[in-house]
């Protein structure tokens, strides 16, 4: 009896199925060859006991790659006319005698494996036709299958940049300074995460790349724990970003349980789904009950911040850069931006501005109330030593309307 079978290897059944029938054989498979061994991976058969999926011979001794190396023809009717083929173990157990193979070559001219069906005994009706036939069903085949096996060089690729990485620690961790727009004394910082340059990748992309391969989590705590690590070198509190699914893991509540938590202000962006707010609810609140501070990111830059602020009751929210880029010359995003800090005041939250990078951007957000501000324009992220050195921004005075004077 087979396995369960995923969706694709059923259609790759179907296909097995259709050769088997039309060229009356005994048996169809799909193989993959990986260099060293055969693999049956979906295989069709009336006689299930002599040939199962998951059976693995070494290549070099198949029919299939005295095939590939043409020592044997594409289409053999009975193996006795060729002795190489009998000399090779197939010919013995399960004792075949009639064979058609033809390779299953993916997009790029790769060569996956071999699409095969053959008999126990001869049959001097297989033809060209029905290697034409075979042809066109491993073509399909391929097609089936070139999704998943990207998809598993693609996990493969992943892991391999992120294994060690994560051996190692996890990212690197920097600081970018919070300021107050008001006085712009700094109140804080943000660790930001940060992975090797040649991989060529924003950050929110290596972290989304390490949770299509399970290893999100992971890389989420470790880099929390290298944001903890630097508490004891700056002051104020350190904004710390973490993922609601990662913030639901044991390994996350267990790190934040032994931190000074009235140090910290735990930033959800607004990218990502919850699934539920009530288990999310229900672990923040002992957290939250001990000081911790919670912050929404990236709010204006989706459509699901509203329902973040509105379910979870941020401390603080966080302006996402691409409102406030430009914000000086833009009415409407200032407009935007006013919105959001009145809501945010009216709900007793302060406003975070990300990604302030010009003294006018600075001017508009400090007259639109916003509290803080984040960006190049008070700090680049970098050690913590390098809070202390970055200079004061200068902050300009508030614009005033003229004051109206009177006759004498």
């Amino acid at each position: 009896m087979s396995r369960d079978r995923s969706p694709a290897e059923q259609q790759i059944a179907d296909l097995l199925h259709t050769a088997r029938k039309s060229l009356r054989l005994s048996v169809a498979f799909l193989s993959r060859l990986d260099g060293t061994t055969q693999h049956l991976e979906v295989v069709d058969t009336s006689v299930p006991f002599l040939f199962q999926e998951g059976y693995q011979q070494r290549q070099e001794a198949t029919l299939c790659q005295a095939i590939l190396d043409r020592k044997l023809p594409q289409v053999i009717p009975d193996l006795k006319d060729h002795p190489a083929a009998m000399a090779l173990p197939a010919a013995r157990m399960p004792r075949l005698r009639s064979y058609v193979s033809v390779p299953v070559t993916l997009s790029d001219g790769s060569l996956y494996g071999t699409f095969c069906a053959a008999g126990l005994t001869t049959d001097k009706n297989l033809t060209q036709r029905d290697k034409a036939l075979m042809d066109v069903l491993a073509s399909a085949a391929a097609v089936i299958i070139e999704p998943e096996v990207r998809s598993q060089e693609r996990r493969e690729e992943i892991s391999g940049r992120l294994d060690p990485l994560i051996a190692a620690g996890g990212p690197t961790v920097v600081l970018q300074p919070i300021v107050s727009l008001a006085t712009g004394s700094r109140v804080g910082a943000e660790a930001l995460s940060r992975f090797p340059g040649d991989w060529g990748l924003p950050p929110d992309v290596c972290f989304a790349e390490a949770h299509s391969i399970g290893a999100g989590h992971r890389l989420e705590v470790l880099a929390l724990e290298r944001a903890a690590a630097l508490l004891d070198r700056v002051e104020g509190y350190v904004s710390m970003n973490v993922s609601p699914a990662t913030l639901l893991t044991p390994e996350c509540g267990e790190l934040l349980g032994r931190l000074p938590l009235d140090r910290i202000l735990l930033e959800l962006s607004e990218h990502d789904q919850v699934e539920d707010y009530a288990a999310l609810t229900a672990v923040l609140a002992p957290l939250r009950e001990d000081g911790l501070r919670l912050a929404i990111d990236d709010v204006g830059a989706g459509f699901s911040s509203l329902r973040h602020i509105v379910v979870t009751a941020p401390d603080v929210i966080k302006v996402d850069r691409s409102i406030v880029a430009g914000l000086d010359a833009d009415p409407v995003l200032a407009k935007l931006v006013a919105s959001l800090a009145d809501f945010a005041h009216g709900c007793d939250v302060q406003v975070v501005a990300e990604g302030v990078e010009t003294v006018a951007e600075h001017a508009v957000l400090r007259e639109l109330g916003v509290d803080y501000g984040q960006g190049w324009h008070y700090g680049r992220p970098g050690p913590p030593e390098a809070l202390a050195a970055t200079a004061a921004p200068r902050i300009p005075a508030p614009r005033r309307e003229p004051t109206a004077t009177a006759d004498v």
